[in-house]
């Protein structure tokens, strides 16, 4: 059986380097952008973060549509909005507009974290008494992909909003998680998933959550599951050089005594998430799950759980400080894998034609 090559995308954080501005961080997730589609990466996201000093995408409906119009064809969108902050329905009016700007080329990934502090979450979701909201995530879910198929109204609310614009071709809906219990709300409602490696580097959690994935989708008649991996990735000229980067990267998990967990990128983010959440809470400082190396030996491995965990695509994230240094491994990867030219490569042919 022939193995379908591999596609590449992108899920950036916008994340600014030590002694960068907002500004500049949100030019280098352009810069990126339009390089990721000369070097043929198949799809961009971009992350949703609140109230952080260390990533700066807030606002991914708005990123992506400036990102559409500075690129041409590459597929653009959310990794992902945090919809049980939201009213589905202008979550659906949003991507609307942006399918209706740029038909075909608009992903609407949906991710199942807070997105930042207790703190942002409550003020993202002002709320009687605790701040919580009482309609659960898989119902807001089905709500907004009613409303992006032009159906109004839940099940028995035939009179129920219509969404404007109606685009041609409407968004595509992705959910995003890091546990089994996401790959089974993927498989429930039928939509494609992605499981966020970047995030929780427990392989035998992604394993068991990608096998739960395929196992119950292929309960549900006519459904083609689709599933994906966004991977913690480094790819330098040499194998110790990514190496060293890979060891600068660590993730720590916050558990709180309700039973729920979160990841942050830093201990201090730790201790003040715990202290914002108002609860008694432990964290684990863990080496990241960074796949590192070469452009070759990188290849090598992601062509291997291309093979072992059977999808056809994978999202690249790469945290690397300085984003010259981040650039060149997201085109590293790109030559190997996508055939992608270096640069300068074609200044090179054309002054050789000539001679």
């Amino acid at each position: 059986m022939t193995v379908p090559q591999l596609k590449l995308s992108i899920l950036d954080q916008s994340p600014a380097s030590t002694g960068e501005s907002a500004t500049q961080a949100l030019q280098n997730t352009i810069e990126l952008a339009q390089k990721a589609e000369d070097w043929g990466y198949h799809r961009f996201w971009v992350a949703e973060h609140h109230g952080s000093n260390r990533n700066m995408g807030s606002s991914p409906e708005v990123l992506v549509s400036h990102l559409l119009a500075r690129t041409s064809h590459i597929r653009v969108g959310s990794g992902g909005v945090m919809l049980q902050h939201y009213s589905p329905y202008k979550v659906a009016e949003n991507f609307n507009v942006l399918a209706s700007l740029a038909p075909g080329r608009v992903d609407l990934g949906i991710g199942r974290g807070p997105g930042g502090m207790p703190s942002t979450t409550k003020a993202l979701r002002p709320q009687p008494g605790n701040g919580s909201d009482p309609k659960p995530l898989e119902e807001k879910l089905a709500e907004l992909r009613q409303l992006l198929a032009n159906r109004p109204g839940t099940a028995g609310d035939v009179n129920g909003p219509m969404v404007s614009p109606v685009p041609v071709q409407p968004a595509d809906v992705y959910l995003l998680g890091t546990t089994r219990g996401s790959a089974e709300v993927a498989a429930a409602q039928g939509l494609p998933y992605v499981f966020a490696m970047f995030l929780n580097g427990d392989e035998q959690e992604m394993r068991q959550s990608i096998d739960t994935y395929f196992e119950l989708s292929a309960e549900l008649p006519g459904f083609r599951p689709e599933a994906m991996l966004a991977l913690p990735v480094i790819v330098a000229d040499a194998d110790d050089e990514a190496a060293a980067y890979a060891r600068d990267i660590h993730v720590v998990r916050i558990r709180l005594a309700s039973g729920r967990t979160f990841t942050v990128f830093s201990e201090e983010a730790a201790r003040e998430f715990g202290r914002q959440s108002g609860e008694e809470y432990t964290y684990d400082v863990q080496p990241a799950n960074v796949i590192h190396g070469s452009a070759n030996v990188v290849s090598h491995r992601l062509l291997a759980l291309q093979r072992e965990f059977g999808v056809n695509e994978v999202f690249i994230v790469t945290a690397i400080d300085r984003f010259a240094t981040r650039l060149h491994s997201y085109e590293l990867l790109a030559q190997s894998l996508l055939g992608a030219k270096s640069e300068g490569q074609d200044t090179r042919e054309t002054e050789e034609s000539q001679a």
